[in-house]
């Protein structure tokens, strides 16, 4: 965990760095196989992936509506699953295949 400033108070913030991986389709939506991105404490999944919407936009943001997400390896069912500093998001869009 780090420490930030919150812009609107000048206070100190708590923060988790979460790497983000992408996969296949996000990955050529991200224009970036993985990333590390800045949170604030008690950040969530749900938090993590309108963080990446907002930062990369709508091709990446309709990718994102099909995807699922493995958080440190572990599949994610509940978006409201809070993060753990230096976590991994793997972002996983729909294969074809067998």
């Amino acid at each position: 965990m780090t420490t930030g400033i919150d812009s609107r108070t000048g206070t100190g913030i708590a923060t988790r760095t979460l790497t983000v991986r992408y996969f296949a389709a996000a990955k050529a939506a991200a224009g970036t196989a993985e990333e590390i991105v800045e949170l604030g404490s008690g950040a969530t999944v749900a938090d993590a992936v309108d963080l990446l919407r907002s930062a990369h936009g709508p091709e990446l943001g309709t990718v994102l509506d099909r995807c699922s997400f493995l958080l440190d390896e572990f599949a994610v069912r509940d978006r409201s699953t809070v993060l753990r500093d230096a976590s991994v998001l793997d972002v996983l869009p729909p294969f074809a295949g067998g």
